[in-house]
């Protein structure tokens, strides 16, 4: 099915471009999401005739999309989860909760936007996409703690892992030298008989 395309889409091609694309696929998002026309002679006249108004439209999303990726770029936004102790949540962080974040921190963020790479199923910093217009992406940090607390540490650059292992690592110390106090008290003993 050939259809022109109203707005750049992502590896399909650019606006005013006329494209194969299969009939489900232009149905069931293509179209309904006005990214599309069918290429009839009657929608590419008419096409043609509102061009420049769609590509003034074009630019002016996409310099509202600019100003707000550059208050988006580099922002973290906290999530809290329920996690193990070994750091893996139940559940996952879904591309509707790092929406969320940016919603309450004062941004418009809609999940439809928002890029996961991969499922976030741990505590910890990762780095999501969003994606404000066709061609204007920014990248935020969702940092993922059990407690505001936790995401302080993570945010200073500590890992709930490395913070655990170093507790533990202070506990073992305080144990080995509760036991060289008792044999050191053992030997003064034997000193002193």
């Amino acid at each position: 099915m050939q259809v022109i395309l109203l707005e750049r889409v992502a590896k399909l091609g650019q606006m005013g471009q006329v494209v194969d694309v299969k009939p489900g696929y232009a149905r069931n998002y293509l179209l309904p999401q006005k990214k599309a026309l069918t290429a009839s002679k009657a929608n590419i006249a008419a096409f043609e005739a509102q061009k420049a108004q769609l590509e003034v439209r074009n630019l002016e999303t996409k310099k509202e999309a600019e100003a707000l990726a550059e208050q988006l770029n580099g922002q973290q936004f906290v999530v809290i989860r329920a996690a193990s102790d070994a750091g893996s949540l139940y559940g996952s962080v879904t591309t509707r909760d790092a929406a969320d974040a940016a919603t309450e921190a004062g941004f418009t963020v809609d999940r439809k936007q928002v890029v996961l790479t991969a499922p976030i199923k741990d505590l910890g910093l990762h780095d999501v996409l969003v994606v404000l217009h066709p061609e204007v992406t920014a990248t935020v940090q969702l940092n993922v703690a059990r407690s505001p607390e936790e995401a302080e540490i993570q945010a200073s650059g500590k890992s709930i892992q490395e913070l655990a292992a170093e507790e533990e690592a202070a506990g073992d110390f305080e144990v080995s030298q509760l036991f060289d106090d008792l044999g050191s008290a053992a030997s003064d003993e034997e000193d002193s008989e």
